[in-house]
């Protein structure tokens, strides 16, 4: 029946102030009301509509998206929209789209890049969209080892002029968002040449379409890589293939803030630092972590809604049947991820407090921060994009048959996000430039440097490495001293077996390559440990709202006791606990989870989604599954006859057939 909430009674059972948590969630009030505002005004336009997504041709679908690309920025105008307000409305829009890397990518590397003449000339251009960028950095045969990229940029001194040429297959750009159909220009990744000499990889601004016609510029071969994983997905975005053959640009569309070729052809150092660049990485990498919380929640939000709808099994004298939430199976693996996902959302407030505080410092000239800030951020993306990435698969199996429907909103809702455990740095690559890092400070411990921020632990070094839990009954694993001191002895100690096994390698380097596999598990743990920290930190703060610091140290308890019980291995094996407190840790989370249970529903109702953003059947608000499914089906295009196309043709003539023998 359309008005009723079919999830009314799990609402009644929350023992916390749900608007509360919603603020808590946001980060702010501001934040909040910012959300609900654009969140609504996007749900309730016909104009950003989701409706047949999933089933239209990719010409279709791709014209869609630039419908309402352009749709989104008439509204932007129209309502006078701020910057902020302006970036939520296309995260509302959701999907993925060329203006994700104009803004996200282009406008971010010319503000970092560029001079402060370059930024003037192109960024009111970019703003007000009469040029379109992208990052055309990715090529065919490199992505994570960006020293080794192919296409060249070499000066011509005569002519003042950067010449960008591909000289290989492999050197072309292959993988950039916008390039295939829209970008009319790009700031393009080469090897820069001059006086014979190579100088290493900077970025340029290269136009690639005619700002009349539209079509490519003389030399420029570009075009779309083709369709991707999924349905609608991530096939809304052109990622493009793009090949130079001597294109020639102006000498000042280097991007010179902190290098220059002079015109004469002299390469010169400016007194910029290159360190300032790493300001621009560590904001991408704290805005996907952001990413993170947010698409584990709303696959967490589709999961828990539907497992409290659906009913399996267990009915006595033909009453009704068991919810599948209650089912201590599906809160061992729903409620982890419920957990995960506030976990990624503070860590990722943390880091930006960390973006802030370190863009400060290079301002300043002071780099001390900067190794640990790289670390930090590298780390994390790894961590909480292969866990939100697992995490979706995980809720889809959750919601059983249903869950591998389109419209369930989760096979669609992985394909757009898998690609997050790629770009930006592939994630094992990710962890083993953390592993780099944890290897150095426990080389240099002896030297009277103190290590700083998430690996200040190290300077307990001694004390770690002998310590042992003195958990006693169950309860204990609820104290933070307890959980933090067990988390760094767990992250110190295999760092330190790591470094010992690297120190008997006469080649350091072949030892690394060896010993890799380790190195990445030493990483995680370090990441674990400052998730771990940092929701335990959040937990110290004012939280306002009846009940909802209680719900936030149930959820902060499941997170650490779930992932101590899955690496208890590592907790075991470098001896800082027994089995016997191994196994109360396991009794305090299943009660933890029963804590959880009667809160559920009201914990993801706190994440504010619109049914809109969601796009599930499955995670409707009112819980009105089933008639919902049965009336999607009908609209799928197969269903618009009874009889269909090919029928007469292929099928008819095999029911028809006369068959004398039937050898089969």
């Amino acid at each position: 029946m359309e008005g009723v909430d079919y999830l009314a009674d799990e609402r009644r059972k929350a023992e916390f102030d749900v608007n509360e948590m919603k603020i808590v969630w946001a980060g702010s009030r501001h934040n909040f009301g910012l959300a609900d505002r654009i969140s609504k005004l996007v749900a309730n336009d016909p104009g950003f509509s989701k409706e047949g997504r999933t089933m239209l041709p990719r010409k279709e679908l791709f014209k869609n998206t630039l419908r309402k690309a352009a749709y989104a920025w008439k509204r932007i105008i129209e309502l006078r929209l701020s910057e902020e307000e302006a970036a939520k409305l296309r995260h509302f829009v959701d999907e993925p789209a060329f203006t994700d890397l104009h803004w996200g990518m282009f406008i971010p590397a010319i503000k970092g890049q560029g001079t402060d003449e370059q930024q003037k000339k192109w960024l009111p251009l970019a703003y007000k969209m009469q040029i379109i960028g992208c990052y055309a950095q990715t090529e065919l045969g490199h992505g994570s080892n960006v020293q080794g990229l192919e296409t060249t940029a070499t000066f011509d001194p005569q002519t003042d002029e950067f010449v960008i040429h591909s000289p290989t297959l492999t050197s072309s750009k292959w993988w950039p968002g916008g390039l295939g159909k829209v970008s009319t220009h790009a700031v393009v990744y080469a090897r820069l040449i001059t006086n014979g000499k190579d100088y290493g990889i900077n970025g340029f601004i290269v136009q690639l379409r005619s700002l009349e016609d539209h079509k490519p510029l003389p030399g420029v071969t570009v075009g779309d890589i083709g369709m991707k994983f999924g349905n609608g997905a991530y096939n809304t975005m052109d990622n493009g293939v793009l090949r130079f053959d001597h294109v020639r640009i102006p000498r000042d569309q280097m991007l010179m803030r902190v290098s220059q070729v002079t015109r004469e052809g002299k390469y010169v150092q400016s007194d910029v630092p290159r360190q300032l660049l790493y300001g621009t990485m560590v904001y991408v990498r704290q805005t996907i972590v952001a990413d993170a919380s947010s698409a584990l929640s709303r696959a967490v939000c589709i999961a828990t809604r539907y497992s409290a709808v659906r009913r399996q099994f267990g009915s006595q004298n033909g009453g009704q049947e068991i919810q599948v939430i209650d089912y201590k199976t599906q809160q061992s693996r729903l409620f982890p991820l419920l957990a995960s996902a506030y976990a990624f959302r503070f860590v990722g407030e943390w880091l930006k407090w960390l973006y802030t505080d370190v863009t400060q410092r290079l301002q300043a000239n002071d780099f001390s921060t900067l190794p640990e800030a790289h670390a930090c951020t590298a780390g994390l993306k790894s961590l909480t994009t292969t866990a939100t990435a697992d995490g979706i698969e995980e809720c889809r199996k959750l919601c059983g048959g249903h869950g591998y429907l389109c419209s369930s909103g989760l096979p669609e809702l992985f394909a757009v996000y898998v690609p997050a455990c790629t770009y930006e740095g592939d994630n094992t690559v990710l962890l083993l430039q953390v592993a780099r890092f944890l290897m150095k400070t426990v080389s240099q411990l002896g030297s009277g440097k103190k290590p700083v921020g998430t690996i200040s632990y190290m300077g307990r070094i001694e004390h770690l490495m002998q310590c042992r839990s003195d958990v006693k009954q169950a309860k204990d694993w609820l104290k933070p001293s307890v959980v933090v001191e067990a988390f760094e002895a767990r992250a110190a100690r295999m760092s330190v077996a790591c470094a010992q096994n690297l120190s008997k390698f006469d080649n350091p380097e072949e030892g690394f390559a060896e010993l890799a596999a380790d190195l990445a598990e030493a990483a995680v743990a370090h990441c674990q440990l400052i998730v771990v920290s940092k929701f335990i930190e959040k937990l110290q703060q004012d939280i306002p709202g009846e009940g909802v610091k209680q719900q936030l140290e149930v959820l902060c308890g499941i997170y650490y006791l779930f992932l101590l019980h899955k690496h208890q291995g590592d907790f075991l094996g470098t001896g800082y606990i027994t089995s016997k407190q191994a196994s109360l840790a396991n009794d305090q989370l299943r009660a933890l989870y029963s804590q959880l249970r009667p809160n559920a529903i009201s914990l993801v109702d706190a994440f504010n989604y619109t049914d809109h953003f969601l796009d599930s059947i499955l995670g409707r608000y009112d819980g009105n599954v089933y008639p919902k499914l049965y009336e999607a089906a009908w609209k799928d295009p197969l269903n618009q006859s009874d009889i269909a196309d090919g029928f007469h043709e292929y099928i008819r003539p095999l029911l028809k057939q006369q068959l004398r023998t039937a050898r089969l």
